[in-house]
């Protein structure tokens, strides 16, 4: 149970250093929690930064939620057969991205640093999500949209591809928690009102 601990806070605490809040911090003086939707995500960054520093933030969120995984993977092996260590590391990512403990547990909506868990998990099915994420977000011009989709489709894609039952049900579980922070982006997106990466 101790592995299973550490890697819970592993995941957690590393999850929890906001990568978006400190770079618009550094280069602005700003608090990006006050610009937009108040996100401290690679979408909202986008808005003050612009797309340059959306591709690094989002980037940077990906290895955040790769890393815990792939420590737990690696170096802390209770559990081994069930991948259980592994799967806790990527549960707490997602909670400390998006319940910051150094930003008074606020944060961002876990998209970029849930796609990261799941390249460390699998890369395989991690590309998929990727591909799905862009080609959808291209397409459609909602960020919103394309994570929304490529998020739910996460656990198909490791039954398809014959991954653990645990990946599969982290996968669930990480999709329904993505999804549900992205309510009010869902709101906005049945009144038109969603805001476009794109003109």
């Amino acid at each position: 149970m101790l592995q299973v601990v550490l890697a819970a806070v592993l995941g957690y605490i590393i999850g929890s250093i906001p990568t978006g809040y400190l770079i618009v911090k550094a280069k602005t003086g700003e608090d990006i929690r006050k610009v937009g939707s108040g996100s401290t995500g690679a979408t909202n960054v986008k808005r003050v930064l612009g797309k340059k520093w959306f591709f690094i933030v989002m980037i940077l969120d990906a290895v955040k939620g790769a890393v815990p995984v792939v420590l737990a993977y690696f170096f802390l092996t209770a559990y081994a057969k069930y991948g259980l260590t592994p799967v806790v590391a990527a549960i707490f990512v997602l909670l400390g991205h998006s319940k910051s403990v150094f930003l008074g547990f606020t944060g961002g909506k876990s998209v970029a640093s849930g796609v990261g868990t799941i390249l460390a998990l699998s890369p395989l099915v991690g590309v998929c999500v990727a591909v799905i994420w862009a080609a959808i977000t291209w397409i459609s011009k909602y960020v919103s949209l394309g994570s929304i989709i490529a998020l739910a489709l996460s656990p198909f894609l490791m039954w398809v591809f014959k991954q653990p039952v645990g990946y599969i049900a982290y996968c669930a579980v990480g999709a329904v928690y993505i999804i549900w922070l992205h309510r009010e982006n869902i709101k906005r997106l049945a009144k038109g009102e969603e805001n476009k990466v794109r003109k």
